[in-house]
């Protein structure tokens, strides 16, 4: 039996993400009081017929509940349960845009708590199921359909007992992202952008892939970065992370943190199947 628990600020991708994991077979339940999650667990293993369940856990809970979560999700693992933790956020700032825009009312508002204030508030008492998260995923940048598409591709992708690896490419000027597990800087490789005729093109495309294919130092930190990934995964994956995420950032998230990611991917996808590959600042590019 797999069970997703789905927990997150209010604002942040919730509701689409259930709806995502209802449309390919998921029984889902929206706004589970956190104390009904072992006795749910013991209920639903009564009924094999049903393999694959999400619940929605939130802030609509009372804070003493989200403060027991992690007694409860232990008290629920039972033998035979495939039990994943997704947390979805967003920054700050971006939550308050969002409530403005659909006018909509904050759970935790009220006479005495303003938007701002109901924000920081709730991410306080989530912040249990926060650190019991097996995967985190920021939707500052993610459009609606992209939410979508990630969440079928981390969530409902990750059908096997195997650790789900992905692979982000990222640029720093934009700030390195918060949901990734392990960040590698390649900056200080050869920049195919102070290249006039390779600047329009990206780490995907053939002229800069042939450029940073003749390089030394890129052709070494491909060899170190995999050495380390080969030595450690197997740990991250003995430690029953059912997640990881690898962030290889450089300036602007165009070419070499691209080609690298692709390398790596094309590399580890036969040793780990359930492999992912994202481009941040290039679907960034397809939203404009």
């Amino acid at each position: 039996m797999r069970l997703v628990v789905i927990s997150g600020r209010s604002g942040s991708g919730k509701s689409t993400a259930l709806h995502v994991l209802e449309d390919v077979g998921f029984t889902c339940i929206d706004n589970l009081p956190a104390s009904l999650l072992p006795s749910l667990v013991r209920q639903l293993d009564q009924h094999p017929q049903s393999q694959s369940f999400a619940v929605s856990i939130d802030a609509r809970n009372t804070w003493q509940d989200l403060q027991e979560f992690p007694e409860f999700l232990s008290q629920a693992k039972i033998p035979g349960l495939q039990c994943e933790i997704l947390f979805l956020d967003a920054r700050s700032p971006v939550l308050i845009q969002r409530f403005s825009e659909t006018r909509r009312k904050h759970p935790l508002s009220g006479q005495t708590t303003d938007l701002k204030e109901a924000i920081a508030l709730e991410r306080r008492f989530l912040e249990p199921i926060a650190n019991s998260a097996d995967l985190t995923i920021d939707t500052s940048n993610l459009t609606l359909h992209q939410l979508r598409d990630l969440v079928k591709q981390r969530i409902v992708g990750n059908t096997g007992p195997g650790m789900a690896l992905q692979f982000q490419s990222f640029g720093f000027k934009r700030g390195i992202p918060v949901d990734v597990d392990q960040v590698f800087d390649v900056r200080c490789l050869p920049n195919p952008y102070w290249k006039p005729h390779l600047r329009s093109f990206s780490g995907q495309d053939k002229e800069v892939v042939e450029f940073l294919e003749a390089q030394e130092d890129v052709n070494d930190m491909f060899e170190d970065i995999s050495s380390y990934l080969r030595r450690w995964l197997p740990r991250f994956i003995n430690s029953n992370r059912s997640y990881f995420t690898v962030a290889i950032g450089c300036t602007g998230g165009h070419h070499r943190s691209v080609y690298l990611c692709e390398r790596l991917y094309k590399t580890f996808k036969n040793e780990y199947p359930n492999t992912q590959l994202r481009h941040r600042e290039l679907e960034q590019l397809q939203k404009t």
